[in-house]
């Protein structure tokens, strides 16, 4: 029996539609592919592995934020803010995270090649210094005649340390100890008397009674409303990369919403810390509440300026002009 002409018509528009559909399907890889290679690479140098002021970057992500803003990070972590000011202005990293604010002033007034692009926190609440649980020190009074921990010279940290000791008139022993593993090893073998952290890290030793908290960086009231840290670029990147910057600060934003509101983003900052859901959640709405980890919000300049100058971070507060040129604008 011959075919109709009808089967035909048939047979025809089944084999376009085919084409039309791998075609479509090629085409769909091809964006695909293309916009995987298109992702613009950053390289960040973050202090703090564990806070969640430190997060947002490998969290988002690993959550597929930053691709989504067709943006790939190469993440380096340090032992602290000095490491993180010095990655940054050597250009080994394009952007580096939770450096000191007071740090990132003084090193431009140094002529360092740095601009500031954005906070990585508001106040001071989630930074903490604890003792061993068999401790006799009950109070930052007790602090005296003894080591004080900060993570390296330049830090917030160490800012938060000589405020303790000028603050409440205590003559303590400053001492750089690294990162918050480190200087939990440290404090628990005895050779430091009063040791750092932040955020949820060892706060679930705190609450087994292996360690004590003893004070916070709020006991400090004059920080409850500055912007300690921040995410600094080399100049270098701001030049020549600034439309992938902009992309970089519109994924922190994003990811810092999820951080708040999606319970999601506590299992992966759990898991990414070492700490258990529970203990990353309470960390969240108890050191970060509020929303102190904000992108945009700078404030209290004025106040750090004059303890960098106390501090002799800096021999003299900077200028508005200086000021303005440190501080980038327009990374919406």
């Amino acid at each position: 029996m011959r075919p109709s002409s009808n089967d035909g018509h048939k047979r025809v528009q089944s084999m376009t539609s085919n084409r039309l559909i791998s075609t479509f399907c090629a085409a769909a890889l091809a964006f695909a592919a293309l916009s995987a290679h298109a992702q613009d690479v950053l390289k960040i140098a973050i202090g703090g592995r564990g806070a969640l002021e430190a997060a947002p970057p490998e969290l988002g992500q690993d959550a597929g934020i930053f691709a989504k803003h067709g943006v790939k990070l190469e993440i380096l972590y340090t032992a602290g803010s000095g490491e993180t000011l010095q990655s940054v202005i050597s250009g080994a990293v394009d952007i580096g995270s939770g450096v000191g604010t007071a740090a990132a002033m003084a090193a431009y007034a140094k002529g360092a090649p740095i601009r500031v692009i954005g906070a990585t926190m508001t106040g001071a609440s989630d930074s903490f210094w604890y003792v061993r649980g068999d401790s006799p020190v009950k109070s930052i009074q007790d602090f005296a005649g003894r080591t004080v921990a900060f993570s390296t010279a330049g830090s917030s940290t160490q800012a938060v340390v000589l405020g303790f000791r000028d603050h409440f008139k205590v003559d303590l022993k400053p001492v750089a100890t690294g990162a918050q593993q480190a200087t939990f090893t440290q404090v628990m073998s005895g050779q430091v008397d009063v040791g750092w952290s932040a955020g949820g890290t060892f706060l679930a030793e705190a609450e087994e009674g292996k360690t004590r908290i003893i004070a916070r960086g709020n006991d400090l009231p004059y920080l409850r409303n500055v912007t300690p840290r921040l995410f600094i670029a080399n100049i270098d990147a701001v030049a020549k990369k600034r439309d992938v910057l902009v992309r970089f600060m519109r994924a922190c934003r994003e990811t810092v919403d999820w951080i708040y509101a999606n319970p999601a983003a506590m299992t992966a900052f759990g898991k990414w810390a070492g700490m258990t859901e529970a203990i990353a959640t309470r960390a969240r709405d108890t050191a970060y509440a509020d929303r102190a980890i904000d992108c945009d919000r700078i404030a209290g300049l004025d106040q750090v300026m004059a303890d960098a100058v106390k501090f002799k971070f800096l021999a003299a507060p900077l200028s508005e002009a200086q000021t303005s040129d440190l501080f980038v604008k327009g990374l919406q």
